[in-house]
């Protein structure tokens, strides 16, 4: 009688490396300066000073794509859920006033399937290439047992660096002007809910979504916007006081994060229309105008709180660099975040 084998317990070792040959060229795609190794060693080598900095303060991001990934399970549309995985980390590390350099990925899932799996990791190439950020390595777990079916999870580490000084958010002012960033969609927050709201109408990821001629699973996939670029372009023009990702938590929660004690935000809700499938989500859920804000981008996927003296050539910019940018309100005394008028 033979012995048990790895594979016989659930466990493909000849499908991780060809998994690891699949993505090599979408990770040599994604090399800039400071790259130093490439897939397949224990770690991953950046040089910093390669990269351009004397006196670098690195900044750590993790994060995820939530209850988003079933929707791209059970509707096999797998290319955008990478793009999304990055956004959600490197889109926190501007805001912190850095450049994202690096980035690595954890794919766990119960079966491996290399042509499905290949798909999810080019799409983080695919962000991070957006994003001026290397690919340098990551881990493919698979793991019988933890997971059913097709299921499986994505976790995402970016790595960024300033120069010694360079942190944000710093000198937010009474006065300071918020910029809106327009979203792309709902992005990679508030999917559990995104869920609910598709069970309580009725539909079905295949069905015709009501804001677009695409499907509704295809629709509500759109890929989070990544905002480093441009956000970077004006961090460096000067008179950028704070940055603020909306994701979980929204407005509401999120612009708060980035003011000092005493300072608040006033938000005039009147000043950009909510994008079609916010609308869609608001009615077909019979969501609260306060719950939407604190759920949802709404919107606007990422806010800059700048100097009043700057805020027109800033937005010029931005429009320049392709975003669409909407006066939201200014920092005022108080606390939290006031809102005048309503989402229309």
């Amino acid at each position: 009688m033979s012995g048990l084998t790895y594979a016989q317990a659930g466990v493909d070792i000849d499908a991780g490396n060809a998994l690891v040959d699949r993505i090599k060229p979408h990770a040599r795609r994604t090399e800039r300066a400071g790259t130093m190794s490439g897939l397949g060693g224990f770690g991953a080598l950046f040089d910093l000073r390669a990269a351009g900095y004397q006196d670098p303060i690195l900044v750590a991001a993790t994060d995820g794509v939530g209850t988003k990934l079933r929707i791209a399970i059970e509707t096999g549309h797998l290319d955008g859920v990478g793009i999304d995985l990055v956004a959600m980390c490197v889109n926190d590390l501007v805001c912190q006033g850095a450049e994202p350099l690096l980035f690595l990925d954890y794919f766990a899932t119960g079966k491996l399937e290399v042509e499905e799996a290949a798909r999810v990791i080019a799409g983080i190439a695919e962000g991070c290439a957006r994003s001026g950020c290397a690919l340098v390595g990551g881990e493919t777990a698979e793991m019988p047992g933890m997971y059913n079916g097709g299921d499986f999870d994505l976790a995402g580490f970016a790595v960024g660096a300033m120069e010694r000084g360079g942190d944000l958010p710093k000198g937010v002012v009474e006065g300071d002007i918020l910029l809106g960033l327009a979203s792309d969609g709902v992005h990679s927050n508030g999917f559990s809910l995104v869920r609910r709201v598709a069970e309580v109408a009725g539909q079905s990821w295949s069905s015709r979504a009501p804001w677009s001629d695409q499907a509704l699973g295809e629709a509500l996939l759109t890929p989070t916007r990544l905002y480093v670029k441009p956000a970077l372009a004006a961090i460096r023009a000067g008179g950028v006081h704070g940055l603020a990702h909306i994701t979980g938590g929204g407005l509401t929660e999120n612009l708060p994060r980035i003011l000092p004690a005493g300072l608040g935000a006033t938000i005039d809700l009147g000043a950009w229309r909510l994008p079609p499938v916010f609308a869609w989500l608001k009615e077909a859920g019979r969501i609260a105008e306060a719950e939407m804000l604190k759920t949802f981008n709404a919107g606007v996927g990422m806010v800059i709180v700048a100097a009043a003296d700057r805020a027109d050539d800033l937005t010029q910019l931005l429009q320049d660099a392709g975003e669409t940018v909407v006066p939201l309100g200014r920092v005022a005394a108080g606390e939290g975040v006031t809102y005048r008028g309503q989402l229309a």
